[in-house]
């Protein structure tokens, strides 16, 4: 723009360039010093009387290598030298930690519980396994099934280890309840499917999976059989006295399919 045509009008100090700050722009208005408008005499942003600060009406988008685009999932955070800089995205299942000066990501500490899969909703399945164990990252590991409900009425859960990888399952007599041979982790539930019926709800921990020794568990199961007259819960331990290392699971009915519900896996993670 020139002066003489595009600054005509202007107060002698509102537009002036110096050698050291170029172009300065100064108001004095009541309400706002300085308004920036679009071609359709839209506010883009202002500065209030007086103040230093600048209110943007619509977003702030940085481009340009200079300003350094924000990638997907970055966060602008204050450096070392008092400037907006950006934190990439950390690792999946990292936190934020405030450090003496700065933000980072790291790990969550150790015995947090972290989600790892989800069966989906089950639909007339014979049965669903489990394989994404991780000893590197978990300690233990916790199963949640939701309203899981067999397809024949009246019958047991039961829940088998895998040392391959979920190829093959354990139902021999290789787990125990004190001296009581059992042919699952689990078989005490005789879970209704009646339209009155919950079906299988609570929680299933497995423990020591990772380790080439015995693996235990602890059960706390609702269920409902009969129609949905009757409510039953357990606590109940058990071991799988086999000395390998459990890398997969599976949840079935003693007959017939799992008919509907839905079974969560979550980790216990390491220190």
């Amino acid at each position: 723009m020139t002066k003489a045509r595009d600054l005509a009008g202007f107060s002698t100090n509102a537009v002036t360039t110096t050698t050291a700050d170029g172009l300065i722009l100064k108001g004095d208005g009541s309400t706002t010093d300085v308004i920036i408008k679009n071609g359709a005499n839209a506010t883009v942003a202002s500065v209030a009387d007086g103040t230093v600060n600048i209110a943007a009406a619509g977003s702030i988008t940085a481009t340009g290598a200079s300003v350094g685009a924000l990638a997907r999932g970055a966060i602008q955070v204050g450096n070392s030298s008092g400037v907006s800089a950006p934190l990439t995205k950390g690792t999946s299942g990292y936190v934020l930690t405030a450090g003496a000066n700065d933000l980072s990501w790291a790990e969550a500490g150790g015995g947090s519980m972290e989600f790892i899969a989800s069966s989906g909703a089950i639909s007339n399945a014979a049965s669903v396994a489990f394989t994404q164990f991780d000893d590197s990252k978990y300690n233990n590991y916790q199963f949640v099934p939701v309203n899981v409900k067999p397809a024949t009425d009246n019958t047991q859960i039961q829940i088998h280890a895998s040392a391959d990888g979920g190829s093959s399952y354990d139902t021999g007599s290789n787990y125990k309840i004190g001296t009581s041979a059992l042919t699952a982790f689990y078989t005490n539930a005789a879970v209704g499917n009646a339209s009155g019926d919950t079906g299988l709800n609570g929680i299933f921990y497995l423990y020591n999976a990772g380790s080439a020794k015995f693996t235990s568990s602890l059960n706390l199961m609702t269920w409902t059989t009969g129609s949905g007259s009757a409510n039953y819960g357990s606590a109940v331990g058990a071991a799988h006295i086999v000395d390998e290392v459990t890398n997969a699971i599976r949840f079935k009915f003693a007959s017939g399919n799992i008919a509907s519900g839905t079974i969560l896996m979550y980790g216990i993670k390491k220190s």
